[in-house]
């Protein structure tokens, strides 16, 4: 039995660290909007009980899991079955890029399993089993704008976005979520932020624009910064760091706009650039 799939990246509109937990975690309050760049997946179930991912042109770390390979391993135990899984992944969303890729591969794999194996999890019961892989995981299972909260587990939906273009720009390098988190120095916990208010067009929108995580990224990758100064000057109404980085977008009202800033930016550097829309 095989289903194929297709994981999309995300970005943070805005990310307001609150505060360390006593569990390690961090409280949360972010604008999280899926966008057109996605994951294709395709997920195997045979008789046995091996779990494999291939993921051409992606070097997967010795020793460590991949979270497609966790997320497969946590359902099977979930419904107490036996099967052997094998994960092929189309990366198109970068590594440890700020876009959530990972865990939204891991996210797929438990609703392609799911229908595979006609288990009847619900979608709550998708993102208990999701918190366990990742705190975006869950997010990426309720499948819409969502105002997060928590260690971003507790989700809101969100009308979306008045129409738009977001050129993604990163430096092709990577940044670890967890080192930008213990990186930031938080003295004290911040009182919680406001679910804000849907904009109705594009100004309005990049005034909700804000990250918290910048400032760490950005002092150590300071290639950040020069990046969104590169968008502004091309013609984006604003641009912001997604999560811990280090990929950058840039709002745009007008498609050729994007598509030409695009070019320009790619044209003279050497970073990946990619036009998308929200979905």
């Amino acid at each position: 039995m095989i289903k194929r799939v297709y994981a999309p990246a995300k970005i943070n509109l805005c990310l307001h660290v609150l505060g360390r937990r006593h569990d390690g975690y961090h409280d949360l309050a972010t604008l999280m909007q899926m966008i057109g760049l996605q994951d294709r997946l395709d997920v195997t179930v045979s008789p046995g009980s091996d779990i494999t991912v291939c993921c051409p042109r992606v070097n997967l770390s010795p020793g460590v899991e991949n979270l497609a390979a966790r997320a497969a391993r946590l359902f099977l135990q979930h419904v107490d079955k036996t099967y052997s899984v094998a994960i092929n992944i189309e990366k198109k969303i970068p590594e440890a890029a700020g876009l959530g890729g990972g865990s939204s591969d891991a996210a797929a794999v438990l609703s392609a399993l799911n229908g595979l194996l006609d288990s009847g999890l619900s979608c709550s019961e998708l993102m208990v089993l999701g918190r366990q892989l990742g705190a975006d995981v869950p997010f990426f299972l309720y499948g819409q704008t969502a105002w997060a909260t928590g260690v971003g587990e507790q989700l809101q939906p969100w009308p979306g976005l008045p129409p738009i273009w977001l050129v993604l720009v990163n430096p092709r390098v990577a940044v670890s979520t967890a080192w930008a988190f213990q990186n930031l120095g938080l003295t004290h916990h911040r009182s919680i932020a406001k679910l804000p208010r849907f904009p109705q067009g594009t100004s309005a929108l990049v005034r909700l624009l804000h990250n918290d995580l910048e400032v760490v990224t950005c002092q150590h990758y300071p290639v950040i910064t020069t990046i969104k100064e590169r968008l502004i000057a091309s013609g984006a109404e604003g641009a912001l760091m997604s999560g811990s980085g280090p990929t950058v977008f840039g709002v745009f009202a007008d498609h050729g706009r994007a598509e030409r800033a695009a070019e320009e930016i790619s044209g003279d550097t050497a970073w990946w650039v990619e036009v998308v829309s929200p979905l």
